[in-house]
């Protein structure tokens, strides 16, 4: 049996707002061992990160404080090191891979000063041996061409490429131990294969450990030799992961594993088209030399057709950059492009803005990340009325009896109409933001990764949401995602776009059971591969501490 890397015993974290203290991690105790994957499982405000967050003291201390419990590496416990000991330890033997890169990676300096001062401040490295490892340490994360790489900023570079950088500078000092809070949420299915391929082959290689923080079981599935399952700041489960996934013990863990979004979209009726679209172009035009003439193309969509019956759902799929977000802003007249867009049998391209501004009444939007879109300084109330108010629709009684009926629609309590966006969970903003749309009345919605940001038990209570709306009111849905699983649930038929262009398309379920395209089927294969085992880094069975 492996040696215990990082033993945590009845943790406790408490966080104190003025004179109330808050309890949100309860006595989690378990195990991490040489060079094993444990996975920390469970819906948002589980405890899982503030619980990894711990073993680094990354918490907002003196918000945050430890009532209770050990945290050993090595046999010293964490908690009691000083910050100096702590500063030797962070980056240097734990280090982490935070979820999204974009926002843990510095803006304004290049990928190669900030591998750089990690090895500098750990190792000592200047210079051309600072240059050099870092050179070694983008070709070992799989960087293509890292010589030019090493001086490119973060907005230069693909989501997935940015990841490989953080996990270039958590492995520069060949850590015991990597910590890899929700590393693949923000990214496509085909990246968080690579990325997954990445982490376990590295692990193999240097032979460190990997505490990995996730909601999504089959990523899970696939790399975790164990796997502890909390639930509101308490560890429910802890069994080996195929134990766990053959034989789950607590409610709250079968609840997990049954909570993939499921079903089919609605029967529908032949009906005539709402929206068709014919060869659809937005290029951007790439301007070289002292006069900026235009000396090529950048061809984000290129040639698009289809057409939408009224109360079906088009789903849209593809990797980042391949098109897609660009395709539904083009549609509804968000951005400049060619081509006819024809709604409601109008086409919208021979339309001034004052001439489509009525009939944007008839096409909403539901945005990615449900936080960034709600206005952190206008009441629910205020957010959902706004369209109402801006279109002129009743009176000032009957724009607040829709806001509350909206509210009820999407399963919120007419009450939290008074309320703002940041007393929300994440499930409940989307709801809020689905409601937003809803209560125009519209005929079409735009459904942009709505649910690409949430755990799984929320992503398929908004999935039969979204269902049931569809039913009630005849909706009619375009619905962009990378989530096949979710897009399988709610789609009648499916377009699968790449570099712009359309490779596959046609009836949703067909495509499914038999996609035609190399790129379809690679997409499928990402999405719904068959676990794979993990190999435990020594023999023996792991058991840990049961907490059934």
């Amino acid at each position: 049996m492996a040696e215990n890397l990082i033993e945590v015993r009845e943790l406790a974290v408490e966080f104190t707002h003025g004179s109330q203290a808050q309890r949100v991690v309860e006595g989690v105790s378990f195990d991490i061992r040489r060079g094993e994957t444990l996975a920390l499982v469970g819906e948002s405000g589980s405890g899982k990160s503030v619980t990894a967050h711990s073993i680094l003291r990354l918490l907002p201390y003196p918000l945050a404080r430890h009532p209770a419990g050990r945290i050993l590496y090595g046999g010293e416990d964490l908690l009691q090191a000083d910050e100096k000991r702590m500063r030797g330890i962070r980056g240097n033997r734990i280090a982490m891979v935070f979820q999204e890169p974009m926002t843990s990676l510095n803006p304004l300096h290049t990928v190669g000063r900030q591998i750089n001062e990690v090895l500098e401040i750990h190792k000592g490295l200047r210079g051309k041996a600072a240059t050099a490892r870092t050179l070694e340490l983008l070709e070992l994360v799989g960087i293509p061409d890292p010589r030019e790489r090493i001086r490119a900023y973060p907005h230069e570079l693909s989501g997935g490429q940015r990841q490989r950088v953080m996990i270039a500078m958590a492995l520069a000092n060949e850590p015991e131990l990597l910590i890899a809070d929700e590393p693949t949420t923000a990214l496509d299915v085909t990246v968080q294969l690579k990325i997954l391929e990445l982490l376990r082959d590295l692990q193999n290689r240097l032979g460190m450990a990997m505490l990995l923080i996730s909601h999504d079981l089959n990523l899970v599935r696939r790399v975790a030799h164990r796997v502890c399952v909390m639930q509101r700041g308490c560890v429910v489960e802890q069994a080996s992961c195929e134990e766990l996934f053959r034989s789950p013990q607590h409610p709250y863990t079968r609840e997990l594993l049954a909570a993939e979004p499921s079903g089919s979209p609605l029967a529908v009726e032949a009906a005539e088209p709402l929206l068709e679209v014919d060869d659809l172009r937005v290029w951007f035009p790439i301007k070289k030399g002292l006069l900026r003439r235009t000396v090529d193309h950048v061809k984000a969509v290129d040639g698009v057709s289809f057409s939408l019956p009224k109360g079906q759902t088009l789903g849209i799929v593809g990797e980042s950059g391949s098109g897609k977000s660009t395709l539904g802003l083009a549609i509804l007249r968000l951005i400049g492009s060619r081509g006819a867009v024809r709604f409601q049998q109008r086409d919208l391209q021979l339309l001034s803005q004052r001439e489509i501004r009525p009939l944007r009444r008839q096409m909403q939007v539901v945005f990615q990340d449900p936080f960034g879109s709600l206005s952190p300084r206008m009441s629910v109330g205020q957010i959902i009325g706004e369209g109402l108010r801006i279109h002129r629709m009743g009176s000032a009684a009957e724009q607040e009896q829709v806001i509350i009926d909206a509210l009820r629609e999407v399963g919120l309590d007419p009450e939290t109409r008074h309320r703002y966006p940041h007393e929300f969970s994440g499930g409940q903003r989307q709801r809020i933001a689905i409601a937003r749309a809803l209560v125009l009345k519209p005929a079409l919605i735009l459904l942009d990764e709505p649910t690409s940001a949430l755990d799984r038990t929320v992503q398929r209570q908004v999935v039969e949401l979204l269902r049931s709306l569809q039913a009630k009111y005849n909706l009619t849905y375009l619905f962009i995602s990378h989530d096949l699983a979710v897009v399988r649930a709610l789609s009648h038929q499916m377009m699968v776009v790449k570099q712009g262009q359309v490779v596959e398309q046609g009836a949703a379920a067909d495509i499914f059971a038999a996609p035609q395209h190399p790129y379809t089927q690679q997409l499928l294969e990402s999405a719904f591969m068959a676990p794979g085992t993990a190999e435990q880094p020594e023999e023996g069975q792991a058991h840990g501490f049961s907490h059934r």
